[in-house]
């Protein structure tokens, strides 16, 4: 019995300290690091076949564990963590020998799980009206994962219809972009030229739904930066 009270108290302490980092302003700077990773690094190693596609689906899974411990709103808390958990099991099924396909439902629930996520750092990059280093820092990890969120959101559209995006190289036949883990490269550098609306031509919605998609994160990209710079320096001139 006083084992068992013991193990409980240990596993509560570390919980107490995994909200007590994330909802601190420093583990802007970790998530910076994930994000940068992710969003750059990580679609590299995948082109060129150097990472195993659990690893890729570790990261996705690490990502949003993070976002159980960034609130403090308990409503919030049993959202992200039934969210996580439901991703997690789909993620497990999907590498299961079952005869059914998870992976359209797994992609779906990452879509709503990165929109909670996003909404949780908003949350956090607002919170007590201040401005910091470490406040510009999430205020980059938001922009960073509305990124991630875009390429979740044309690979579910992949999914559902049978195509989101071509490019140049599957115009001549050189490649085909099949809506699954391999092509995360691809639709994450998609998202993120809509996002920064650079617009290299060089890929393309092919239907309404990913041309609404690529516009609403053209739209976005413009607006975000406007509005968040206008409120941190509006936070900055009343203190």
């Amino acid at each position: 019995m006083e084992e068992s009270t013991k193990r409980r108290v240990g596993v509560r302490k570390i919980m107490e300290n995994l909200s007590e980092y994330w909802l601190n302003d420093f583990s802007f700077v970790t998530l910076l690091f994930v994000l940068v990773f992710t969003i750059f690094i990580l679609p590299v190693l995948i082109e060129y076949g150097h990472v195993s596609q659990l690893f890729v689906n570790l990261v996705f899974v690490f990502l949003f564990f993070t976002g159980i411990w960034s609130s403090n709103n308990r409503f919030l808390i049993f959202l992200t963590t039934s969210l996580f958990f439901l991703q997690l099991g789909l993620r497990i099924l999907r590498f299961s020998n079952l005869p059914m396909e998870f992976y359209l439902w797994e992609r779906v629930v990452g879509l709503i799980n990165m929109g909670v996520f996003i909404f949780v750092n908003l949350r956090l990059l607002f919170r007590n009206n201040e401005v910091n280093l470490y406040r510009v820092i999430g205020a980059v990890n938001v922009y960073l994962l509305l990124a991630i969120l875009g390429a979740f959101g044309f690979e579910v559209i992949h999914l559902v219809i049978g195509s989101s995006i071509t490019g140049i190289t599957e115009i001549s036949g050189q490649s085909k972009l099949l809506g699954l883990d391999e092509d995360f490269s691809t639709y994450v550098y998609f998202s993120l030229v809509s996002l920064t609306t650079v617009g290299f031509g060089d890929y393309t919605p092919v239907n309404v739904m990913s041309k609404m998609l690529a516009v609403f994160l053209s739209t976005v990209g413009i607006l975000y930066p406007a509005v968040v710079i206008a409120k941190l320096v509006g936070y900055s001139t009343n203190n």
